[in-house]
């Protein structure tokens, strides 16, 4: 297995293309029309290469389409796909949404965030190919795109292939919070000493590494928001080959707690975004409505030899019911463990968000 920047070493003659949505006629209808039902492929190439950059911006009349369109993605010729996510939680946000930010391998860029920008390396050695499909209720979904990509004059098959899944748990299954409970007691008492009940972000055998992840929340404490409630305090648990099948405690890496996993402190509610880590939704007061946060195991990639669980408490011990989904990404040789995902009335956020954002004007 390599580490992720060794793609820029590849020994190889490169030749590089591009599959784009641009308008064959000349004209500036540089898009695809997408309807409800319909599977688009974006790219289709056969033999050695990579991808090295993508880049979508689209537009629907109906609200949360970015959880309608899927993105699958399908490595030298497999017929279950390494890559199956709603494309804006690919792109690095949850909740429907997007926010203008900036990591290292995916950027949400101006307008409002919706030029959406992936980096992750994407090799391949027999073909790749990558398709969008549209859940959208009764309207179009426009989709812009370019594809970068590499043909190589041979295969690198020492290299792993992306992989990207995504869950949810709406709500967690956390305690009952009785009305003589104090706000201590229920955020803070309980002791966790393995992770059966915890939030699952990422299950996979084989040999690979983990590279990262996003987690979205929608905290759902409204009986008691005038006192605090703060989400976090869920520590994350790694387990790796023997620790993972074997179930041994502690797991492989144990962490501290939410904002600490996202390398922040102190129960943050400020925006922030960086190369590896951030926090692109904070939230809006008393950590209400939606939180979005990223991190990137780029440089620090947890390896795995035969497999690996990743998973991350909902509250100190599991205590809270919170809407979850995530993101988790990783690099593996194949064949992998086939996943699959929600249909789509069970991955559109809660109706109870503040009001979306304007999208961009039609083109």
């Amino acid at each position: 297995m390599y580490n992720w920047f060794d793609f820029v070493r590849v020994d190889n003659q490169r030749h590089t293309h591009r599959a784009s949505s641009w308008d064959p006629t000349g004209g500036n209808r540089d898009r695809l029309s997408i309807v409800r039902g319909e599977t688009h492929t974006l790219l289709d190439v056969d033999g050695p290469g990579c991808i090295t950059h993508i880049w979508f911006t689209s537009h629907s009349i109906e609200e949360y389409w970015l959880r309608k369109l899927v993105l699958k993605m399908y490595w030298d010729g497999e017929t279950e796909p390494s890559v199956l996510v709603p494309v804006g939680d690919f792109f690095g946000v949850g909740h429907g949404l997007t926010t203008n930010y900036v990591s290292l391998p995916m950027v949400m860029a101006p307008r409002e965030g919706h030029g959406l920008n992936c980096y992750l390396p994407m090799p391949f050695s027999k073909g790749a190919r990558i398709e969008v499909t549209s859940e959208n209720f009764a309207s179009e979904i426009r989709l812009y795109y370019n594809i970068d990509y590499e043909r190589w004059d041979k295969p690198q098959d020492d290299l792993g292939r992306l992989h990207a899944c995504w869950r949810r748990e709406n709500p967690t299954d956390g305690i009952q919070e009785t009305p003589e409970m104090d706000d201590h007691t229920y955020q803070h008492a309980g002791v966790n000493l393995s992770d059966e009940g915890n939030y699952l972000l990422l299950e996979a055998e084989g040999a690979g590494q983990y590279i990262g992840c996003n987690l979205n929340i929608h905290p759902l404490r409204y009986s008691k928001v005038d006192n605090f409630n703060w989400y976090g305090e869920g520590d994350e648990m790694i387990f790796v080959d023997d620790d993972n099948e074997g179930k041994r405690w502690p797991p492989t890496l144990h962490g501290t707690g939410t904002e600490d996993y996202f390398n922040t402190a102190w129960g943050t509610d400020e925006k922030f975004y960086s190369p590896f880590f951030g926090l692109t939704m904070p939230g809006a007061h008393n950590f209400t409505g939606p939180i979005s946060w990223y991190r990137w195991h780029l440089l620090d990639p947890v390896r795995f030899t035969r497999s690996i669980r990743v998973s991350i408490e909902h509250g100190h011990a599991n205590r809270r019911s919170d809407d979850f989904s995530s993101t988790a990404y990783w690099y593996q040789h194949e064949p992998h463990k086939p996943f699959g995902i929600l249909p789509v009335l069970q991955r559109l956020p809660r109706a109870d968000y503040p009001p979306l954002p304007t999208p961009p004007a039609q083109r």
